[in-house]
Order: structure tokens, then sequence, then C-alpha cells
């Protein structure tokens, strides 16, 4: 899934180049190459698909340049997670009426690359053989506020091989709620990484979350033709604006979890990028080079600039330098960026 804007990384993530086609992490390769990387050690390039908005295509194209254009789906409107997942079941059907697939964000980091596959691995063998939905569960290291969480059934005997039933899905707690969470121990973050049978998962729509296939199956028969885009072009637009998570996640009774230590990030914020990476000795991060830090403690700078920058006193702040503007916000107020954006464009 490669659609979105990622308005939580302004100033470098903007509406024509969103964050998951920027080196976000400085180490020459976007978060879309590097999720595509991979998957190549699962499958070849020609069975990744890659779900974009339409206006990205080329931007793809760039990325991926061994991606066949076919692979690429592109949507005509941002109608959350819920209509794209649906769209590629659909199209993966019409392809291999047995397709069993993995739906994976572009923009997130994923360190221990060999213990992921291994999970994604045992979901596939597990999908294939049941009727079940599997998501990974990533295990928690701190009461964090910016995750849903998954709540795993306590029944040991529920599922073998530890994959647990979902109890229930929990949205973004408080502080104290998360706190709580993370003692109980059987709560996991929700990474948003799924893997279901198309039929299967084309069945629970139908049940769960009906307003949107029938829309998309107004005539089948376009998907995996040349008449596809033209199709999905016509209908798409119909499609309600939901999560995925909402649809068919919160809804459906044969969901599963595998608990993962995989060393993920979803890196939905410039305070989660400056959690994740390498700090100097005063807790620190600069991204790019030319950046000199005094006395100043916990803040993250970004410049792909040619220019010195050289800032002294800051502690607790995001600094980005882009060509075209200049943030400089506390860390501590970071989900105000979001509406400042919205309030920008809209002068």
């Amino acid at each position: 899934m490669a659609g979105g804007v990622g308005s939580r990384f302004w100033p470098a993530s903007t509406e024509d180049t969103p964050k998951q086609f920027l080196d976000i992490l400085g180490v020459g390769k976007s978060l879309l190459r590097l999720t595509f990387e991979r998957f190549l050690n699962l499958v070849p390039a020609d069975r990744i698909l890659i779900v974009t908005n339409k206006k990205y295509k080329a931007l793809t194209q760039l990325h991926l340049p061994e991606l066949p254009e076919e692979n690429i789906l592109c949507e005509p409107s941002r109608n959350n997670t819920a209509p794209c997942v649906a769209y590629t079941a659909l199209r993966l059907r019409a392809e291999n009426p047995d397709a069993v697939f993995v739906t994976a964000p572009s923009d997130h980091v994923i360190l221990k690359e060999e213990a992921f596959l291994q999970k994604i691995t045992e979901a596939f063998e597990y999908v294939e053989a049941n009727n079940a939905i599997v998501t990974l569960g990533i295990q928690p290291t701190r009461p964090d506020t910016g995750y849903g969480y998954i709540e795993v059934s306590n029944d040991e005997s529920d599922v073998p091989n530890k994959i647990h039933k979902v109890s229930s899905f929990k949205e973004k707690p408080n502080k104290e709620v998360a706190q709580q969470y993370l003692d109980a121990g059987n709560y996991l973050w929700n990474g948003g990484i799924f893997i279901w049978k198309a039929n299967d998962l084309i069945d629970s729509f139908r049940l769960n979350a009906p307003e949107i296939i029938e829309v998309l199956t107004q005539d089948e028969s376009n998907f995996a033709t040349n008449r596809e885009q033209e199709y999905i072009d016509k209908v798409y637009l119909d499609t309600p604006s939901i999560s995925v998570d909402y649809a068919i996640l919160e809804r459906a009774d044969n969901v599963y979890t595998i608990p993962a230590d995989i060393g993920w990030s979803d890196l939905g914020t410039w305070n989660s990028l400056h959690a994740f990476l390498d700090k100097d000795q005063n807790l620190s991060v600069t991204i790019g080079a030319n950046t000199h830090l005094i006395d100043t403690k916990n803040t993250i700078v970004r410049s792909d600039s040619a220019k010195v920058l050289v800032i002294k006193g800051l502690d607790d702040y995001i600094v980005v330098d882009e060509s075209d503007a200049l943030l400089i916000y506390p860390k501590g107020d970071e989900q105000e960026i979001k509406n400042v954006v919205k309030e920008l464009i809209t002068k």
C-alpha cells in the first residue's frame, strides 16, 4: 500500500512527493524501495503489487524500475485502506482463485528481516490451510500511545504453533491505558501487516462490508484485463472511505495473530523517527550532512541542504529544512503539524 500522503512528515513529505518515496532514513533508498527489496526475499518482482494513487504511478516506476507496469494498481481517489485491499483481492482472484497474499504498508521499517520473513511464511502456511485472517502483532516495548493494540486471547488452546485468536482491536490509548496493556501482557501493537486468502477476504467483505464489494464487483470480468483501469476509474470513486481495520478486522470472527519481534516501526511521525534512529550523547539525531549542534538536546534535525546549519540551545525540537519550507516545532506539540499543514493549504 503506497498511496498515502504522510502529512505528519511535512515539510519533507508533500502531496507531490509523499514519505514512501523519500529517503527518510538517510540510507540512499526510499521507504518504498526498502519495502520492495524486503519482499524480494520472499517472492520475485512479478509477484509484488503496488497499490497507489494514480498521480504516483510515474514515481513508483522511477523507484521500482524492475516492477512490471501492470503490477501497479492505480486508485483514482483516496478512499482509505478497505477499498484498496478489496480491489487487490479481486485482482488477485481473477488471476488465481487460490491466491494467498500479504498486505503491508510501504513506509514502515523492519530491522529483523529474517525474523519477519519467517513469520510471514508461518502466516501463509496457516492461511492456506484455514479460513483465517492473520495479522502480525508487534511485541510492545513501551506504553506507546501512537499505536492501536491487539488484544490476544489468553486461551492457549485456541490455535497451536503460537498463532493466537484475536479477542479485540483497541484504538490508540492514553498513557495510563497503554501502561495497563503493557502490564497485562496479552496486548500487541497493530502493525498493519495482514495475510489472507483472496477468496476468504472477499467473502468477509460480503459479510462485513458489503457496500464496498458490491461497488467493485458490478462487472468482475474487467479484473486482470486491459479494461481494468478504465473500470476502476469509473466505480472506485463510489466506494466508502473506511479503513480495513474498521471494515473487516474489527467485525470478522476469524482473525488471528502471530506475535512478532521484528524490529518494527511505522515511522508515523518525526517523534517516532527520532526514537528509532541512533542518537548522539545529547539524545539528538541529525539526518544529512552540514549540521552542527551546540548544547542541543532531544532534538531531530533533517536537512539535505548544501548550506551549513548551526543550531544552539534547542531542547526537544523538530527541525526540518527543505528547499521551500523550514519547520521548527516543539516535539511535544507534533500532533499539531497535520492541522498546520491543512491551514497552509487553505490560505
